[in-house]
């Protein structure tokens, strides 16, 4: 927004005055260049005031109103992690909405009903093993979770049968293992 050009327009059907040269033209272009200052101000704190185009102050703000950083790399993924932060209330504790949060998060985790009552089952689909970083997953997830329900976690662990097919000695498995997770994640 031009607001010196805002100005002139305004004040030139008058007749009164020469707002292109002189004095006033002067003045006119100093207001208007102030008035375009606080224009672009205004532009950048709405900007950053609402989740949906918020890029690096507002977003700042709005992460630091939750309770934990959303994993997300770029200005997008944060902004739908904080809006599925946000979407949790009394009415969001069905399992597509926890598990939408979750997802929302940057969390790769599955909640569902367990078969005892007001337990649910938490598993880590596509991984093999505990998560490397398990605690802080851990502390996430019961965040987002109601707090009136008992949470077990469940784990697709490396079986035997398929240990041994990987690795057919004990020496072999030495050899080739780096360390647990690597084994449990690929077998090797």
């Amino acid at each position: 927004m031009d607001y010196a050009n805002e100005l002139r327009e305004l004040l030139r059907p008058l007749g009164l005055y020469d707002v292109d040269s002189g004095l006033v033209g002067a003045g006119t272009a100093a207001v208007g260049e102030q008035l375009t200052g606080v224009w672009s101000q205004l532009e950048t704190a709405e900007r950053e005031s609402l989740l949906a185009t918020a890029e690096g102050a507002g977003l700042d703000a709005w992460e630091a109103l939750m309770p934990f950083l959303p994993r997300a790399e770029s200005a997008q993924a944060r902004r739908d992690a904080l809006a599925a932060l946000l979407r949790i209330d009394g009415a969001s504790f069905t399992p597509a909405a926890i598990n939408e949060t979750i997802a929302g998060c940057g969390i790769r985790a599955a909640v569902a009903e367990a078969a005892e009552p007001m337990t649910v089952a938490v598993s880590f689909p596509g991984l093999r093993g505990v998560p490397r970083d398990f605690p802080q997953l851990r502390w996430r997830i019961e965040q987002i979770l109601p707090c009136h329900l008992a949470v077990v976690y469940e784990f697709d662990c490396l079986k035997w049968s398929e240990l041994e097919q990987v690795f057919r000695t004990w020496a072999a498995l030495e050899a080739g293992c780096g360390d647990w997770w690597s084994l449990e994640a690929g077998g090797g």
